[in-house]
């Protein structure tokens, strides 16, 4: 796994070990940023489900300034530190191990608000509509922010919320979905 622009392009980033967590393949991340992005002046983002980091830091490499990770597994925790480390960029970032809906919660107490939210669940185990429905509530999506939704393509995503549009949706394959939002 490797960063693929940006100032840290190129350089190498470990991957969770296991089978826990399903990596975005280079082909989706390049296409996905290319549509959110793809570079960034500034801003903060929230990596819900974070697994290794990776969306995340290609986010902080293509120039989003400060990182909140979450994600419940400890050996995901874990290698994000190490990725972190690695690329010499933890001062850019806060890591809490905690469930999405808990950590979503306390970012609201602290008043953040975020210019990009990542949202890569495992498959079928996530009630998009709710998440998304409280990350709204809690006003934790900067105006023109947007939100990227990484789903099975079975999947239903709520695709009406009064303050978000869609702007892209499609599927890579048979195993890969995606859903970008902008707050509006």
């Amino acid at each position: 796994m490797r960063v693929i622009a940006g100032e840290l392009k190129g350089r190498q980033m470990k991957s969770v070990p296991g089978k826990t967590t399903r990596p975005t393949t280079d082909k989706v991340k390049e296409a996905v940023f290319q549509m959110i992005g793809p570079y960034f002046s500034g801003g903060t983002c929230l990596d819900l489900f974070a697994g290794s980091g990776a969306l995340g830091i290609e986010a902080l490499s293509r120039g989003i300034e400060q990182i909140v990770f979450v994600d419940k597994q400890s050996s995901a925790v874990h290698t994000i530190y190490e990725n972190l480390k690695l690329l010499k960029i933890e001062n850019k970032a806060e890591v809490f191990r905690t469930d999405a809906f808990r950590a979503i919660q306390a970012a609201a107490k602290r008043k953040l608000q975020f210019d990009l939210i990542f949202l890569d669940p495992p498959y079928k185990k996530m009630n998009y509509e709710s998440l998304i429905h409280q990350i709204m509530q809690l006003d934790l999506l900067a105006e023109n922010g947007m939100m990227y939704c990484e789903h099975h393509p079975s999947e239903k995503i709520p695709l009406h919320h009064e303050h978000l549009n869609v702007i892209k949706q499609a599927n890579y394959g048979s195993t890969i979905g995606i859903t970008i939002f902008k707050h509006i």
